[in-house]
């Protein structure tokens, strides 16, 4: 039997609120993510993606793209899994990680979709989550940062939703 969790006026299964996201998303990420690449933000090194570098940068207000220097240029992907939405300046992030990935390297993200008021930043019962973002902005945002060949999903069985795109060269 499927636990399950009330917030407020909806009842969602137990297992969104007990973190290594990862595992509903993996069998698609490693179609996507070949080569060499990170796993930014996977709060435990046997959480990351299979073949992944585990990256945990202390999310805190005090958080920035260089806060966790990395080579530049070598990397063939990296999966982010419900840590963008922690970031105070995500989008200074994001041109991080795209400068850091290789030419025709994948940017992957999995993050929590908002049609689940447990995660909504204002409504949150630990208040972590700082961002809230929808399927269509996270591809505007995408394409804004020069991705092509981006596929965006809708909302899954644990409340997400990945978004991913390969860099221009």
């Amino acid at each position: 039997m499927v636990q399950t969790v009330k917030f407020e006026d909806q009842i969602v299964p137990e297992y969104i609120t007990k973190g290594y996201h990862t595992k509903f998303i993996e069998p698609i990420a490693l179609e996507v993510c070949k080569g060499e690449g990170l796993d930014i933000g996977c709060n435990r090194p046997e959480w990351a993606l299979k073949g992944a570098t585990p990256i945990d940068p202390v999310i805190d207000p005090k958080f920035h793209a260089k806060a966790v220097p990395l080579r530049y240029g070598g990397w063939n992907y990296i999966y982010s899994s419900h840590c963008l939405e922690h970031i105070p300046d995500y989008m200074d992030v994001l041109h991080y990680w795209t400068a850091i990935l290789a030419p025709k390297g994948t940017l992957f993200l999995y993050l929590p979709h908002p049609d689940c008021k447990y995660w909504r930043p204002w409504k949150m019962p630990t208040r972590k989550h700082i961002h809230q973002f929808y399927p269509e902005q996270v591809e505007d945002i995408l394409l804004s940062l020069g991705y092509s060949n981006v596929f965006v999903s809708g909302r899954d069985l644990a409340f997400s939703f990945a978004a991913y795109g390969q860099k221009n060269e």
